[in-house]
């Protein structure tokens, strides 16, 4: 009881702060109360109509949404409606705001609501329409993880969105293959570095230390910012490659906005989460297995290879599991230095979100990434074992 209460504070700070925004966040990737609340006679009307058979839905239905919209219109409530189904068919946006302006042309029990509706926007008049109504009317709705997949519901069933419009597999597939790619990299680069920090003398190693934790002490953002400098065609990389003959001036390199920019600027940034790790396993790698094998007649290699590397494997495995989960959800620096071919599933989610405020879209998206994420987790326990994964 005595535990439970020093860390009372800290736990009823993580499910305020942490756990319950994540999950009410989550469950806007299925929430859909907003037809239901908004048009709540039209709902009930249109429970046992069914599009299937072809026919509009009859007068009762239409006085239905007119009773419904005169109180959404009151309200000033009727155009959130119009951009929640707008994310489903283009054009109710438009159509619910022009309607806010009908209603209150139409006096109360008018006769034959149906056709002066029809009359003030053809849309009220097409089974699509009604159909989308419908459609989205229960609490709950698949919609957002299917446009989360590149598909969609209509009329007819689920089906996949035409080719022109399919965007979010390919960005789930774009972000897994760099963050694979961000990962590889910074094992190749970091391994040596580690290998050398744990063979030094102490004061050197920490010396260089210092070096590795040096871009903590700068801004992330001042940091991409730089990397635009030098990537960019007429930036120093660039300039140092045709000062040096590598390349000519009208040859130069396109570094920048493309995923070449993308991995080399996160390459960098990430590069201490891999280096930690691997430099605090090996410190522990006491030096007389690799004499020992020597001595036995093992070469430099085979020593290397067969009796330390295999003691490595713990901070390579830790190293990996956090660059790969930092870098699948970074989005400052694709953002930045990505342009079109190098940004990741996470700025469309930072889109959604701060944008086109499709929060449930945003949601949806968040919701798989992280079904991605643990896929990805059980799968590596599986093959390395998260037994293994050691940070010193």
């Amino acid at each position: 009881m005595r535990s439970l209460l020093l860390i009372a504070p800290l736990l009823a700070f993580v499910l305020v702060a942490f756990i319950a925004p994540i999950g009410d966040m989550l469950f806007r990737s299925v929430e859909n109360n907003i037809v239901a609340d908004t048009l709540p006679k039209t709902t009930a009307a249109l429970r046992d109509w069914d599009p299937a058979e072809g026919q509009l839905p009859d007068e009762a239905a239409y006085e239905a949404l007119y009773d419904d919209l005169t109180v959404a219109v009151e309200k000033k409530i009727h155009t959130r409606l119009g951009s929640r189904l707008n994310y489903e068919q283009a054009g109710m946006s438009s159509l619910f705001r022009k309607a806010g302006r009908t209603v209150r042309n139409i006096e109360p029990g008018s006769p034959d609501i149906k056709a002066q509706l029809i009359e003030s926007d053809k849309d009220w008049g097409d089974l699509d329409t009604w159909a989308i109504l419908k459609m989205y009317s229960p609490a709950y709705t698949p919609g957002y993880f299917l446009n989360a997949v590149d598909a969609e519901m209509g009329p007819d069933g689920i089906g996949m969105k035409p080719e022109n419009e399919r965007i979010y597999l390919f960005l789930f597939g774009r972000t897994l293959m760099l963050s694979i790619i961000i990962t590889c990299s910074c094992l190749v680069l970091g391994y040596p570095i580690s290998y050398l920090l744990s063979h030094l003398p102490l004061s050197r190693a920490n010396l260089l230390m210092v070096l590795v934790l040096l871009p903590f002490w700068t801004s992330l953002l001042v940091r991409t910012s730089a990397w635009k400098v030098l990537l960019q065609q007429q930036g120093v990389i660039n300039d140092l490659l045709v000062w040096s003959g590598i390349v000519d001036n009208a040859g130069r390199l396109v570094m920048i906005n493309n995923a070449t920019g993308t991995i080399i600027a996160m390459t960098h940034i990430l590069l201490p989460f891999m280096i930690l790790p691997l430099y605090s396993v090996m410190k522990t790698i006491s030096p007389t297995y690799v004499r020992a094998a020597r001595s036995l007649g093992a070469t430099s290699w085979t020593a290397f290879w067969r009796i330390y590397f295999p003691q490595s494997v713990p901070g390579i495995g830790a190293g990996a599991v956090l660059v790969f989960i930092l870098s699948i959800g970074y989005y400052i620096t694709p953002e930045l230095v990505g342009g079109t071919s190098g940004i990741f599933i996470s700025n469309r989610i930072a889109y959604h979100i701060s944008s086109s405020l499709n929060w449930g879209l945003a949601a949806a998206l968040g919701t798989l990434l992280l079904v991605v994420v643990m896929f990805m987790f059980v799968l590596y326990d599986k093959i390395v074992g998260i037994d293994n994964v050691k940070l010193g």
